[in-house]
């Protein structure tokens, strides 16, 4: 039998979830209730994360701060060119407008399809996540969290506005609406370029030998391949996807150059 939980704020979202021990947490579930559909999850615990109040997203200056629950959908109106082509380009409008931010972050690809389209952009932003679990509430940048967010429960995500920023993608029709392969690539205020990739093997990954070269795109693009490793899938070969990279670290280079 399975103990359902539906906290209505964030204090109690937190302590329910406690250290997340046996806890299955659905947020927009558009991941988690097809596992559970077809029997290939059987939690004892689900924490609904509907009714929390997670779902705010607000700006104070240029820090951007997103609810855990906040839609993919609602990323669209933020004014920041390369998380709305990010959100624009996941799955198709009903996804978008029940999937989650916080749910995004935490999902993990398949042999079959990556996942996880937004964690390449927010990386590219620089952006900090809040979350809390066993030892309490943390912050901490996204890169970090990717890499251990077992048993975390995510509040917010946030980052500064950046001066320019840009996304793109390789998309075949035969995918049906998943993202092969994707690069993100934002300019801060003080002039810094940060790229990342989804897509690859493994969770969203920063890009940093094709950022040590972004004044020259062509040589960004080679360096790029070292940053990652690659793997086969349902949509596409690891080969196909190395010789893509770099063409749409260009792409994205490109795009900043031209937004100076």
């Amino acid at each position: 039998m399975t103990d359902v939980l539906i906290p209505s704020s964030p204090a109690e979202a937190v302590e329910l979830f406690g250290n997340g021990d046996g806890t299955t947490v659905i947020g927009g579930g558009t991941t988690i209730v097809p596992e559970l559909t077809h029997g290939r999850l059987d939690p004892g615990r689900v924490l609904l994360l509907a009714r929390a109040g997670l779902d705010r997203v607000s700006a104070d200056g240029d820090t951007v701060t997103i609810g855990a629950t906040a839609s993919i959908e609602s990323l669209l109106d933020l004014g920041v060119d390369a998380l709305a082509a990010c959100a624009r380009n996941v799955a198709d409008v009903e996804i978008r407008g029940q999937g989650t931010v916080g749910g995004n972050l935490c999902v993990a690809g398949t042999r079959e399809t990556p996942r996880g389209d937004l964690q390449g952009c927010l990386l590219a932003l620089g952006a900090q996540v809040r979350s809390a679990g066993a030892g309490g509430e943390r912050t901490d940048p996204l890169e970090d969290f990717l890499a251990d967010r077992t048993g975390r429960l995510v509040l917010d995500v946030s980052f500064e506005r950046p001066a320019a920023s840009a996304y793109a993608a390789l998309e075949y029709p035969h995918t049906h609406e998943y993202t092969v392969l994707a690069v993100s690539g934002a300019r801060t205020a003080s002039g810094e370029t940060r790229l990342a990739a989804t897509g690859v093997a493994g969770p969203g990954s920063r890009l940093p030998s094709a950022e040590a070269k972004t004044s020259d795109p062509e040589a960004a693009g080679a360096a790029a391949v070292a940053d990652v490793t690659f793997a086969d899938d349902a949509l596409a070969s690891a080969w196909y996807r190395e010789q893509t990279l770099p063409v749409l670290v260009r792409r994205v280079l490109t795009q900043l150059q031209e937004s100076a």
